[in-house]
């Protein structure tokens, strides 16, 4: 086959951002044309002066990825604001409104596999690309693909004044300082141990809690792009079993972990026991609403918790509900002035911060919490409970073949389920995905990845834990799988 007759790679943005597997799709060809599309944005809608910002995470060789789309927007003349070190997604989110750019680019694949990398823009507003921007970043990307793209080496471009290395730290901790009390963060003795995966938020708990009776204690502190000892850095309790051994052996008060690029989060009570991702936005909403006193609307996927719903209720704030991906709850939550928004990946975004997710901030919220109230997790989810009844989720994730895709959708639409695990099905909906509510009792979703080659199936339930795992099995057997 000549080369011309090879059939270009097909980029497809997910949930958010693209991501691929190393060396096959994710090949710097197509990340340059990625860099090509973005500049063609940029240049479109008046956003090139402004310039872009470009970070990078810990994975194998995102620093010279992230070069590469500094070289091509570069050669645009477009000015690049290239961070001088690995930084969490969150962070060049920020630099975006703090230094005022066009928008942002981030070499990440935030939670995949270590084989895999990505692409994620963010415009100028600091959030997820909407769909909308996906959709104009996507258009010209077959035209490009497998094309030469114009590049400017990148001494050439620093030379000429068209990249600069920045450091985004500073603007980024001083904006933590003001959305929280670190001093009395700092004070409260608090006992944390903190699993950054390997990623980028090694430090930053440090940096923000040193200098008082609180202390950190840093488990995989470091840089290491196959994450060894765990399936993914995503921050859930089947890879965080470090975390789990260290504060078995030794006195915590809390368990944080954030994923690869640290706009995700994962808590452990003071035991060591995961608190699911559901659980923590509960109780991030009960802190919002309780401890701090504020109102304002809460924004959730379709895969999180229905106790948003019970304490939207109870404290008189509207709850509006979107598709998976902060491509989705961001833009919801800058139209509604939000103020908590959150999905079931563990990604939690807040008023007066960026309209994305960032799991370093919802780390301090937690311990925030703590510190207000002087309880420990444990408590702090008895305290929800009591308020809005005990919730149970639990998620399978299964490989998918390209070949079954077709299939399995079908068979989930064509389903009509009366009942699931003995709780009657009152309704269904194809926000994102299928899904079936079982009363006040639960939900069962049925959907694929919008990042991963997966077939999902979620349930939450209230009350009877034991009816978790008969649910999930009931959800296989609705898609035959």
């Amino acid at each position: 086959m000549t080369p011309e007759a090879i059939p270009p790679t097909k980029i497809k943005f997910g949930t958010d951002g693209w991501r691929a597997i190393i060396a096959e799709d994710y090949t710097f060809d197509n990340v340059r044309a990625c860099a090509a599309s973005a500049a063609m944005y940029l240049k479109k809608h008046n956003l090139a002066g402004r310039g872009l910002i470009v970070g990078y995470d810990a994975r194998y060789a995102s620093e010279n990825f992230a070069e590469a789309v500094a070289e091509v927007v570069a050669a645009q003349g477009i000015k690049v604001a290239l961070t001088s070190a690995l930084c969490p997604t969150p962070v060049v989110s920020y630099s975006i409104i703090d230094r005022k750019a066009g928008g942002g680019v981030v070499i990440t694949a935030s939670h995949n596999p270590w084989q895999w990398n990505g692409f994620k823009y963010k415009p100028d507003y600091g959030g997820s690309a909407s769909p909308e921007v996906v959709t104009e970043l996507e258009e010209p990307l077959p035209s490009l693909v497998g094309r030469d793209i114009p590049v400017m080496e990148i001494a050439e471009a620093k030379k000429r004044g068209l990249v600069e290395l920045f450091d985004p730290r500073p603007p980024y901790l001083a904006q933590l300082a003001r959305l929280v009390d670190l001093e009395r963060l700092k004070a409260a003795g608090l006992r944390i141990c903190y699993d950054a995966m390997y990623g980028t938020g090694a430090g930053y708990f440090n940096e923000l809690l040193d200098g008082g009776s609180t202390k950190v204690t840093v488990l995989h502190g470091f840089r290491n792009p196959i994450f060894p000892g765990m399936h993914a850095p995503e921050p859930i309790a089947r890879n965080l079993g470090d975390m789990e051994t260290s504060m078995r052996a030794q006195p915590f008060d809390v368990g944080i972990a954030t994923d690869g690029d640290a706009d995700r989060v994962g808590i452990a009570d003071e035991k060591g026991v995961f608190i699911n991702q559901l659980q923590v936005f509960g109780l991030l909403c009960y802190y919002m609403l309780e401890a701090r006193g504020e109102r304002g609307p809460i924004v959730k996927s379709v895969t999180t918790t229905a106790m948003a719903q019970r304490l939207g209720e109870a404290y008189g704030v509207p709850v509006y509900e979107t598709q998976v991906g902060f491509k989705f709850l961001g833009p919801k939550m800058m139209e509604s002035d939000a103020l908590i928004g959150g999905e079931e990946s563990g990604g939690y975004g807040f008023r007066g911060h960026v309209p994305e997710r960032d799991g370093v901030l919802a780390g301090l919220y937690m311990l925030d919490f703590m510190a207000r109230t002087g309880k420990r997790p444990s408590e702090l989810l008895a305290d929800l409970y009591a308020k809005v009844g005990p919730h149970y989720y639990d998620r399978i994730d299964l490989a998918l073949r390209e070949e079954d895709r077709d299939r399995i959708w079908k068979k989930a639409g064509d389903a009509r389920p009366d009942a699931i695990a003995g709780m009657k099905v009152t309704a269904r909906d194809t926000t994102d995905g299928f899904r079936f509510t079982l009363g006040d009792k639960g939900w069962l979703l049925l959907r694929f990845s919008g990042t991963e080659p997966l077939v999902r199936i979620y349930t939450e339930v209230v009350g009877d834990e034991s009816l978790v795992p008969k649910v999930l099995a009931e959800g296989r057997e609705l898609i035959g799988a």
